[in-house]
């Protein structure tokens, strides 16, 4: 779909890919941090109780791609996708886990291009919420983990 830069979509779909890869108002963008990530540090927990930068990766895509597929009007829960366990922590996979990151985000973006400023008020299917809400929602949930993920790494060292 094309839209003007001053519609809501546009706005929200500008904010996310901001906070994922661009240069955000609050500091490092998600995929920067990442990339500064060595393995041996991403499975690290230097905080007790705290997920680790892996987790907190396989957590973000399984949310991207849940709320693509919401914006797609699929029903959909998750359980074990929320928070996946870490099996494999070699570079491969640690690699791999970055851009299945990488492509849950571009997912998203599509799907979010793909609506029109009136479709924001589209109630989701089986929540009480509507797509502005579980967008802005997305934005808020990615740049929290952002920011979990700039301590872990800070508490590493």
């Amino acid at each position: 779909m094309n839209r003007s830069a001053d519609s809501e979509v546009a706005r929200l779909a500008e904010q996310l890919k901001s906070c994922f890869s661009g240069s955000p108002w609050h500091g490092s963008s998600l995929m920067e941090l990442l990339r500064q990530t060595p393995v041996d540090l991403a499975p690290a927990k230097p905080l007790e109780h705290a997920h680790s930068i892996w987790e907190l990766v396989l957590h973000l895509t399984a949310w991207h791609q849940a709320v693509a597929r919401r914006l797609r009007g699929e029903k959909l829960e998750l359980s074990q996708q929320d928070w996946p366990a870490v099996t494999d922590f070699g570079e491969a996979a640690w690699q791999e886990a970055i851009k299945a990151l990488e492509q849950s985000h571009r997912m998203l973006q599509e799907a979010i291009a793909k609506l029109s400023d009136a479709q924001l008020s589209t109630k989701v299917v089986n929540r009480h919420h509507d797509y502005r809400f579980m967008l802005n929602g997305a934005i808020t949930h990615s740049v929290y983990h952002t920011g979990q993920i700039a301590l872990l790494r800070k508490s590493s060292r």
